[in-house]
Order: structure tokens, then sequence, then C-alpha cells
């Protein structure tokens, strides 16, 4: 039999859709699941975003630009100019996703065996970006203790080598909801300046923010006009995963000259796509308004559900709208797979993201999980109690 490639076997399972076969198992059974898993937003789409692909006069569907057409780009640096953030159509490529333009960073500014130092847990898929373009994932342990706030900066350069190559971050965070200070990214920004790295910055969930405080971007910081790079995209913005259209913003002219072949080798974004998200970025504030003080009230009560449950410990979100428990056991992997093959409350039960596969460092993560409070409030307090009975059952075991 032919040999899968050791690049292959190497690429990690994702910790948030592995477990869809015992997911849909259940489901069979007659089993209802309540997905915490994954971050699929319930609110709705912006309708001027349907409308725009609902009314479109395209005789042919034609490839766009390699880079996103121009029109878009120009209404996304409108879009940045409205958070302080000073770039043209030129710094901007559209990708297939927050995801592409992930992998576009690491095919440009990394060779196999160079490293990315990131802060863990972290978004799951980046082992996968680095796995497939050979490049290393240092680690640097984040503590559930102090919310998961920025490890020391002396951290992070204990594990600077010659093969470094970038620091990245996801601000706020998936999985843990946390959000930056502007002293943490000051630090880092004059630590990578001082090693001639690249900073990188997932800035996807930039408009969810809770509690009085404020987003700062890695592009509004004097002195890293070469070193920052971020990503972002529309999917939770607009509530638009499906879209599927993200960017890449630098003002590093040879970054973006790079990551553009890597982009001409797929052809073009999807143009229906882009039409939505273009019309998108017309999204009235309020939208954002209502949207935020539902997450609010989500966050607010899921973690205090979540409290009183006994044994569990659960960092509490600033932003984006996950959180990360770590439960009273010892393997959330076999728990959520329990959940989904044995245990239902009432003909319910409860899908979860077990964290271990948010970490780089083996054995790391093992009683935690993830859980996206992207669901009707009602709908969070019946899933608590569910993972309130199933933990007492699995605990006694």
């Amino acid at each position: 039999m032919p040999e899968i490639s050791t690049k292959g076997l190497k690429m990690p399972e994702s910790p948030i859709r592995k477990l869809v076969p015992y997911a849909e198992d259940a489901k069979k059974r007659g089993i209802d699941v309540i997905h915490l898993n994954i971050g699929q937003p319930d609110i709705k789409t912006p309708q001027v975003a349907l409308d725009a692909v609902r009314n479109h006069s395209i005789d042919v569907l034609a490839y766009s630009r390699t880079e996103g057409s121009e029109t878009y780009r120009e209404k996304i640096a409108g879009y940045y100019a409205k958070h302080h953030i000073s770039v043209g159509a030129k710094d901007i490529i559209v990708t297939t996703g927050g995801s592409e333009a992930l992998s576009f960073v690491m095919g440009t500014i990394a060779d196999a065996e160079n490293e990315v130092i990131i802060p863990e847990p972290f978004y799951a898929n980046y082992n996968g970006f680095a796995t497939a373009s050979g490049v290393k994932v240092v680690p640097i342990v984040s503590d559930i203790d102090k919310n998961f706030a920025l490890p020391p900066i002396a951290a992070f350069e204990e594990k600077i080598t010659p093969q470094t190559k970038a620091i990245l971050i996801c601000n706020p965070g998936n999985p843990t909801g946390y959000l930056y200070e502007k002293e943490e990214l000051e630090q880092l920004a004059a630590l990578v300046k001082k090693h001639n790295l690249f900073l990188v910055a997932d800035e996807v969930y930039r408009e969810f923010s809770y509690d009085g405080s404020v987003h700062h971007s890695i592009l509004t910081f004097p002195g890293l006009e070469e070193h920052a790079i971020i990503v972002d995209s529309v999917s939770k913005r607009y509530s638009m995963c499906g879209a599927r259209i993200g960017c890449l913003v630098s003002r590093n002219k040879n970054v973006i000259a790079t990551a553009l072949k890597f982009a001409q080798a797929r052809l073009s974004p999807p143009t229906f796509a882009q039409m939505a998200s273009e019309a998108a970025l017309d999204t009235p504030e309020s939208y954002f308004r209502e949207v935020k003080e539902e997450y609010v009230e989500r966050r607010n009560l899921l973690v205090e559900a979540l409290e009183k449950i006994s044994g569990v410990k659960v960092a509490r979100p600033k932003g984006a709208f996950y959180c990360v428990a770590e439960l009273p056991i010892e393997d959330a992997d076999a728990f959520a797979q329990w959940l989904l093959e044995t245990f239902d409350l009432n003909g319910i039960t409860v899908k979860v993201a077990p964290a271990a596969g948010f970490y780089a460092t083996p054995g790391l993560g093992k009683n935690q999980i993830r859980i996206a409070y992207v669901l009707e409030k009602e709908q969070l307090l019946q899933a608590v109690e569910i993972l309130k009975s199933g933990l007492e059952i699995f605990a006694a075991k």
C-alpha cells in the first residue's frame, strides 16, 4: 500500500470537529445534542449582506482579482480607519477565510524548521497551519488562575532562538476570551523590534470586547510597520462563517508581495462571498451594540452557572465568545465522548470541545473544555445543568 506523508500523519485532528461522528450517532438514537463546541453564532447575518447576493445582476460568475476586488479592499481600508488603523487597499489581500490568511502568513514568513512562538492555549488550527508549512510551534503557557493573561515577557525572550521568526497571538483570544491590555501589547512590540521578528495578530473578534475594555490592534502601535501582520475575517463579526472571507493586512510591502504569490496559486477568493462581505461593511453600529449586549448577558449567565458546580474552575472572558472551564476529572476527551455515547438528561446531551487540542505542550488541558456561548440563554442554562449531572455520574465511575 502506498504510504501517507509524514506531514499528513503529523497533521492534528480538530478538537472542535473530531467528535462529530459521536454526535451524529447520538442524534440517530433520538438524543438531542446541544452544541457548545463550535463558534457558530446564532446571531442573524446582516440583511444588507444577504440582499447584496440575492439582488445581484451578474451574468457570468468570473474569477475575481487574486488580492480581492479593489472596491472591497478600499472599503475594508475605510473600515479600519474607523478603528484608528491607517492602511490602504494595497496593504490588504482578501482570503478564503481567516484560515487561508494564516496559511499565507506561515508560508510567507517561515521556512521548514523555523519557529513561531504562541501563548497557549490557542486556536487549535494554528497547529494545523504550522504542520502544513513544516513550522515548529513553540508554546508559552498561560494560566487559568490568571485568566490566561499574557505570560511574563521574559518567558518569550527565553524561547527566542536563531530559528524564531514570529510571535503569534489571538486578540481577543480563542479559546480563552482573553483581551490583551495595551501594556501587554507594548511589551510584545518592544520584543519583536529588539529581535527583528514578526508580530502576527489574529484579530477576528475585534468587535467583541466587554466591560468597557478597549481592543488595541497591533497596527496602531508606532514602529511596527515592518513587523506587524494581522489576520481578519467576516465570519464572526457579521455571523457569516459560511462566506469564507477573510484578509491578511500588513504595511510590510515584502510580506504583501510574497503572500500575493501564494494567493495567485489558488487563483482568487469567491465572488459572491466578496459581494456579501463588502455589503456587510455597511452594517450599522447598532448591530454590534445589540450583539455585544447579548454576548455579555450570555457570558455572565454561563460563567455564574459554571462556578456553582462543585470543583469547576472557569476563566472570565473579556472578549470573543468562548470560555475555558477546568473540570474535576482527569480526561476531558473521554468525558466529551462519554456525554455523546452514553449520557443524556431527559433525552438531551451536550457536545463540548476538549481543551487539550488547544495546547501544543503534551499533557496540558487534559481536564479542561472550551465552551462557545453562541446559544440562547435558556439553552446555555440547560447545557450547564446537563454538564453538572454528567460530571456527577462520570466522576463516580
